[in-house]
């Protein structure tokens, strides 16, 4: 699978970042299984972290013990990856996210001149970060070994969902058909789901979810990683105290699985080659 740019879309996505109570162990995990480097943003940002592949801005890692006001006793939140939406204008995006029924988990804020961010609930209650770039225009590789290659919305109300993302981050629907549904990803047969544009435009996922995930799961975004060989990366995985929690199992797309690390982030390792 050759290297690629994301497709800079409204809507689309920007940027992932890994909120864990180990920040530390996440570095040694994700360093040795994909290849990425971490770099300390210092006390200017929190210590945030940039995550690099070869040199190219992928991501960000923080510590969930590490407040606006300095270290703290519990986590401030989850251990899990957050997709970010590119926007034009956040300001008019919440305005608009809100009236449609979602909540604002952290309000907007500018970081520095690189941008705009905020996190939001959206109205199935799935966590989806806004970010309106300044000078920083988000993940700069995708698509190949060690870089992140879909992203996808696993809904419990998929017909909330969809009207979300198409009201408010105008998506371009495109519902997959029967035999393309059961093709999508690892999605089970008979489910609906649609993409944020068609073929190779796609920018992103919608899954309806709600019949296959286990009762009480809220809605949740989910990222792909890719691999050369998943089979070994599961190994690798493994080893570093991750756990394969589904899978490995073969798609259209090519072999994949869904992986936890060892702080309990998940997401999902395919074939990128």
């Amino acid at each position: 699978m050759p290297e690629q740019k994301l497709n800079p879309v409204q809507g689309g996505p920007i940027w992932i970042d890994l909120s864990t109570h180990d920040l530390d162990g996440a570095q040694r995990f994700y360093s040795e299984l994909l290849g990425w480097s971490f770099q300390d943003g210092g006390e200017e940002f929190g210590h945030y972290h940039t995550i690099t592949h070869e040199g190219r801005a992928i991501g960000g890692a923080m510590s969930s013990l590490m407040g606006p006001d300095g270290p703290t006793e519990e986590p401030n939140g989850p251990t899990a990856w957050t997709v970010y939406l590119r926007t034009s204008d956040i300001a008019a995006t919440v305005s608009r996210a809100e009236s449609a029924g979602a909540q604002v988990l952290f309000p907007p804020m500018d970081v520095s001149d690189l941008g705009s961010m905020t996190v939001l609930s959206d109205p199935a209650g799935a966590a989806v970060g806004l970010w309106q770039p300044g000078t920083f225009d988000g993940i700069q590789a995708a698509a190949a070994p060690g870089l992140p290659c879909w992203f996808e919305c696993m809904s419990t109300d998929y017909d909330a969902s969809e009207a979300f993302y198409r009201d408010v981050l105008d998506w371009d629907i495109a519902r997959m058909g029967e035999d393309e549904a059961e093709q999508s990803e690892d999605a089970p047969s008979g489910v609906r789901y649609a993409t944020h544009g068609a073929g190779e435009a796609a920018a992103a996922g919608l899954c309806e979810a709600a019949s296959f995930l286990p009762e009480g799961t809220p809605s949740f975004w989910r990222v792909y990683f890719g691999a050369e060989d998943v089979d070994a990366a599961l190994l690798t995985a493994t080893r570093l105290g991750g756990t394969v929690l589904d899978g490995p199992m073969d798609s259209p797309f090519g072999r994949l699985a869904t992986v936890a690390d060892p702080q309990g982030a998940s997401f999902q390792i395919i074939q990128a080659v």
